[in-house]
């Protein structure tokens, strides 16, 4: 088969490879995929700014947004049955410690990949599975974001800096969360037009002198939560003058860039917070694929292109160089 591997070392390289159609051992299936996303964290596997933990060995195939159906079953298996459609949770726990698929143990870039049974949620009829694929993770982990790390309360107001792939869904699950106002923060013209689209109540210039006072006035007393989707450090240092007294600061976006907090002393005498965040549970993918099959969700405009599996390289740049402004680009073996 067909699968988009990273190869580690040295020569840090993405490759199209032949390998073998693996085999499901006892509690596993093997899943015939559909689709599968191209995340942010994929490009940064690539060019080394993130490094698998657990990986036995220095190659593996990317793709932890995975849909497809059940092809084969192991030995034992009886809690699935062929042909079932399924998205597949981004990772499973071994021993107390998350792997992640794609990073940690092959992944979705590939014409069929392994799945513990576990893993699989399944998704209606009418999910089409390019809109499932990335519920975890891109549409998941902001999700978790908002109702764990950030446990957002209606009517609260909150900011979102960079209307990404995390940003624009945490917008539209912001609002499904009752926030407001929701205030979006991005440098392009056209991320802030989409904010507006997905929910967002105002749409700022990160550049704006005048940024703060808007907030303000928008607000009142700041913002109760503000979400850093972006990974920026100045992104953070702009978040934390935005905030309300008791106001969280949510670390959803991934840099290793020092984290700083200027005026510490305000941030200490208004009991402001500081938040890290990754990734969500099963749970979060679980409760979204139940608000989608209820019509809470509206995935489809967040379907940037699909391409197929041998252009996955491609799919990567696009993504890395903000082509087209994508929210999520889909591989389709």
């Amino acid at each position: 088969m067909l699968a988009a591997r990273l190869h580690l070392g040295t020569d840090r390289h993405l490759s199209l490879d032949e390998v073998p159609i693996p085999e499901p051992g006892p509690d596993h299936v093997l899943i015939k995929v559909e689709a599968a996303g191209v995340c942010l964290s994929d490009v940064h596997l690539i060019d080394g700014t993130l490094s698998p933990l657990f990986l036995k060995g220095d190659v593996v195939t990317l793709g932890h947004e995975v849909a497809g159906t059940v092809h084969t079953l192991g030995p034992g298996v009886t809690s699935a049955k062929v042909g079932d459609r399924v998205l597949l949770q981004a990772g499973e726990l071994r021993n107390g410690a998350t792997f992640t698929r794609g990073v940690d143990y092959d992944g979705g870039w590939a014409e069929y990949s392994l799945a513990r049974v576990d893993t699989l949620v399944p998704i209606p009829d009418d999910l089409p599975f390019e809109q499932a694929c990335f519920i975890p993770d891109a549409v998941s982990t902001p999700w978790a974001a908002i109702t764990a790390t950030a446990d957002v309360r209606p009517a609260e107001p909150v900011g979102v800096w960079g209307v990404g792939g995390l940003g624009a869904h945490g917008i539209q699950l912001l609002r499904l969360a009752g926030a407001a106002p929701i205030i979006a923060v991005d440098p392009l013209p056209a991320a802030r037009e989409r904010a507006l689209e997905f929910g967002a109540d105002l749409a700022f210039d990160p550049a704006d002198p005048d940024l703060r006072q808007k907030i303000f006035a928008a607000t009142g007393t700041g913002l109760a939560a503000a979400f850093d989707f972006a990974g920026v450090a100045a992104v953070r240092e702009q978040a934390v003058i935005c905030m309300a007294p008791q106001g969280r600061l949510v670390l959803v976006g991934l840099t290793d860039k020092p984290i700083t907090i200027t005026h510490g002393t305000a941030f200490s005498f208004f009991q402001q917070q500081l938040r890290g965040h990754y990734g969500s549970g099963p749970e979060h993918v679980d409760q979204l694929v139940k608000l989608q099959s209820l019509k809470r969700l509206d995935l489809s405009r967040s379907v940037s292109a699909v391409v197929p599996l041998a252009d996955a390289a491609k799919a990567v740049h696009a993504l890395e160089a903000k082509e087209g402004n994508p929210i999520r680009i889909v591989l389709k073996p």
